[in-house]
């Protein structure tokens, strides 16, 4: 295969990773670590473009890697409308998006813009997004919530989980969209997804919705009991979203995100760690259970990704639960930085055609 040099950008709340890659080979990688003073300086997500992209230059321009060579860029997909899976030429529209944060402001917006600016430096090269977190493939009966002013939405790991469902895939000699799959990130934020021959037509909403609590979120909560906190006037609308999303889960209950740190003390027969470690499991065994139904008991494999999936008292809790569904795949940890140059590849080679974002 010829080569090809692929840039993969991820920025991040308090850091910028980026890789140059060789095909699917890593030839350069750095994690930028951007201090609380730097970020602080910024009103707007927006505002930390030319600052961002600035640190990614200097640090590309200090490596052996010259950035003439570099044919793709591929950016994380940040907070755009909701779209089908696939990769993303950036265009006008999608910048225009991104800067204004159409569905929120996350650092992750500055993925597309600073891979568009920086392509526009480079003679032949194109900037691209991969399966960005608003991934949209729910099924018009999966989108009903119980009550029409509320809708359920489409916001999970799509980048990972499409990664490690192919990776499953390619390991058995199939096609990814011939096989029915469960695919469970476990991270910071948990989400499970019921993917139908390459679709993921049901996953519960990971970043301030529902389904399993994880480290840092509470997951679907008692709804009478919520609505009764929000008008209790113990709380302002900003910490109930805290309260969701970064001091639930794991926090709430044991007053720290480290998900290994709980680990080690359930391991070590703290009471309390030993009943939230293993609802966490029990809550994630239980959502599986939902996707196998949603996909009419017929999977023939459920894939447990990311962080936690690590633990191996943790697999083992959901695999004894969960063990006469389909055959249990483990793939842990995660690779975002490789999976966003393997969308990039798959457009040189012609693997995959870019989509249009309308």
């Amino acid at each position: 295969m010829e080569n090809h040099l692929i840039l993969a950008i991820n920025p991040g709340s308090t850091s910028t990773k980026i890789a140059i890659y060789n095909n699917t080979k890593c030839i350069f990688s750095q994690n930028i670590k951007h201090s609380p003073e730097e970020i602080a300086k910024y009103d707007k997500i927006s505002d930390q473009f030319e600052f961002r992209k600035g640190v990614i230059l200097k640090v590309i321009d200090n490596s052996e890697i010259s950035i003439a060579d570099i044919k793709i860029i591929v950016g994380r997909g940040g907070l755009v409308k909701p779209i089908k899976s696939g990769v993303y030429e950036v265009n006008e529209r999608m910048k225009e998006d991104l800067k204004i944060g159409i569905l929120g402001q996350h650092a992750s917006n500055l993925g597309g813009l600073i891979a568009d600016d920086i392509s526009k430096s480079i003679s032949g090269a194109r900037a691209f997004i991969a399966d960005p977190v608003v991934v949209d493939e729910l099924e018009d009966v999966a989108r009903i919530s119980g009550h029409p002013d509320f809708e359920r939405l489409s916001i999970f790991h799509a980048l990972n989980q499409k990664a490690v469902a192919r990776a499953y895939a390619k390991s058995i000699s199939k096609e990814y969209n011939e096989l029915n799959l469960i695919v469970a990130h476990l991270g910071g934020g948990i989400s499970v997804g019921a993917h139908r021959k390459g679709r993921v037509i049901d996953v519960n909403q990971a970043l301030d919705g529902e389904g399993p609590f994880s480290p840092e979120r509470s997951g679907t909560l008692p709804s009478g009991a919520l609505a009764k906190a929000c008008f209790s006037g113990k709380y302002t609308l900003d910490q109930i979203k805290k309260m969701i999303t970064g001091q639930g889960g794991f926090v709430a209950y044991l007053g720290t995100n480290d998900a290994y740190e709980v680990e080690k003390k359930a391991e070590a027969g703290e009471p309390k760690a030993i009943l939230i470690h293993q609802a966490m499991a029990y809550q994630v065994s239980k959502e599986i259970g939902a996707c196998y139904a949603v996909l009419d008991c017929e999977v023939d494999a459920i894939i447990l990704t990311g962080g936690i999936a690590y633990d191996k008292k943790f697999v083992d809790y959901i695999k004894n639960k969960i063990k006469k569904m389909a055959p249990l795949i483990v793939y842990p940890g995660e690779d975002e930085m490789k999976s966003l140059a393997e969308n990039g590849l798959m457009v040189l080679t012609g693997e995959v055609t870019p989509l249009i974002y309308e």
